[in-house]
């Protein structure tokens, strides 16, 4: 069996909203003696939307009409109807995430979404799927290496490492193109963090400035050396913890890193100077990218080209590719459907032991948190093929320890295993629950850490439960 589907990629990001229309190749992989997997088989773009800049009503609030008119002129200018499109990914991201009303915004874009993708995405979700955009996951698994991406846009910059394609650590700082503005030759907007870099500086620099090409230059250095600060290129400054997105979330590099590009508005600017006017929009973003490019530290690790730059972020779209679970399998009835929950999955590294096992799901957890409250996830373990029942025992007691915050906050136990060992997994976690929480353990599924999960009510007399694995694609 082979289909198509047409997808939608929608971003509102700090500086840019933009739309792309993908075609997804999907086919059935099994054999005839094998349960069906339906897998993507080929992706390409069949719409380039225009980049446009995120219309703001004030500092605080988006212009919700007219990223409503924005997405309704793409529609219209592709020659694509809302019901030809079957999936999709509506994020918002960067400073535009902090927007007062950006669920209110998603809720509005809902007819153009219907069942996607729609997330508010934190800073850790945004670097990974910047990152997979890239195309540093795909690199690192191709050249069994450590790779990088640092996604520099208007508002934040994002970091994500891979390891052989397995996500191994992400961060992100308050530095990008827009967090300083110009205005007929004049300084129009100062973000506060950047008031506060200027003063650790000590640049007199204030709104209402002429925009001098020398101080601005000096901004864009010191905002570079804060990048070279946080992959360990130079010595961390005492301001450095204030220019954190998140207090305390400093990145932290589990390896060598030994491969990096850069995505995100700026890095056209970084890869080649495309621009003569250094305010050719209205910001610093082309002066930033050059003081990134010349750095006499970033080039120390290697650098390679990204598959994407101002588009990574969604440059394909979310992708409702359904698969049967295991026939072994566990699951508290009432608790389905359950929808849009994102994948937490765990490395070889991290099965290594439980110990290890426990601290990773308890510190992948913040990945996934949002004012300071853990979401709901679902879980993903390998394992090996045929665990004994000490190691099944050890893994159970591992899942319990290490989301007990989950569990805690009332939220359900969701367990994906690639391999066939739900049912065992399952009875064994409800044996040794303290008190009763809701839980499925499914298995023969297999995920990745950005991609979200949908589990449909039972099929085949209960024995089965079709699944949706939405990846966000990247071309």
């Amino acid at each position: 069996m082979r289909d198509e589907l047409l997808s939608v990629g929608i971003d509102i990001g700090t500086s840019t909203t933009q739309v792309i229309f993908s075609r997804i190749s999907i086919e059935d992989m099994s054999s005839g003696f094998t349960m069906p997997r339906i897998e993507i088989t080929g992706k390409s773009v069949v719409h380039r939307g225009r980049i446009h800049f995120t219309p703001l009503l004030s500092p605080t609030e988006i212009d919700m009409e007219k990223v409503r008119d924005i997405v309704g002129d793409e529609y219209r200018s592709s020659g694509i109807r809302r019901g030809d499109v079957k999936t999709g990914a509506v994020v918002i991201t960067g400073e535009t995430a902090r927007k007062r009303n950006a669920n209110e915004v998603l809720r509005a874009l809902s007819e153009f979404a219907g069942d996607f993708v729609v997330a508010t995405a934190g800073p850790d979700l945004e670097s990974i799927i910047a990152a997979r955009g890239a195309g540093a996951d795909a690199y690192s698994r191709a050249h069994s290496t450590t790779a990088a991406n640092y996604d520099i846009g208007g508002g934040t910059s994002n970091f994500a490492m891979f390891k052989n394609g397995e996500l191994a650590c992400t961060g992100c700082l308050d530095i990008g193109g827009r967090l300083v503005r110009v205005e007929g030759g004049r300084i129009s907007y100062i973000a506060p963090k950047i008031t506060e870099l200027c003063a650790n500086e000590r640049i007199r620099f204030f709104v209402g400035d002429r925009a001098e090409m020398n101080i601005l230059t000096r901004i864009a250095e010191a905002m570079t050396a804060l990048l070279e600060m946080s992959i360990g290129l130079r010595p961390k400054s005492s301001f450095y913890p204030r220019i954190l997105t998140e207090e305390g979330r400093d990145i932290h590099l589990p390896y060598p890193l030994e491969n990096m590009c850069f995505s995100g508005g700026v890095a056209d600017h970084i890869y080649g100077d495309l621009a003569g006017d250094p305010f050719l929009y209205g910001d610093i973003g082309v002066i930033l990218g050059r003081a990134i490019r010349e750095s006499e530290a970033l080039p120390r690790v290697k650098r390679f080209s990204p598959s994407e730059t101002i588009r990574a972020t969604v440059v394909g779209a979310g992708s409702h590719i359904t698969e049967i679970s295991g026939s072994t399998i566990d699951y508290d009835r009432e608790l389905l459907p359950v929808k849009n929950l994102p994948i937490l999955k765990l490395t070889p590294e991290d099965e290594a032991d439980p110990k290890s096992m426990r601290e990773a799901i308890a510190c992948k957890m913040d990945w996934f948190r949002a004012e300071g409250r853990v979401q709901p996830i679902a879980i993903s373990i390998t394992l090996k093929r045929s665990p004994s029942f000490l190691e099944i025992q050890d893994a159970a007691d591992a899942i319990l320890s290490g989301a007990s915050e989950l569990l805690a906050a009332g939220h359900p136990l969701v367990v994906v295993s690639e391999n066939d060992l739900a049912k065992v997994l399952g009875n064994t976690l409800r044996a040794r629950m303290t008190r009763r929480s809701p839980l499925v353990s499914i298995d023969s599924i297999r995920v990745s850490n950005g991609d979200y999960i949908d589990i449909g009510r039972p099929a085949a007399s209960g024995s089965v439960l079709p699944v949706v694995v939405k990846t966000l694609l990247f071309v």
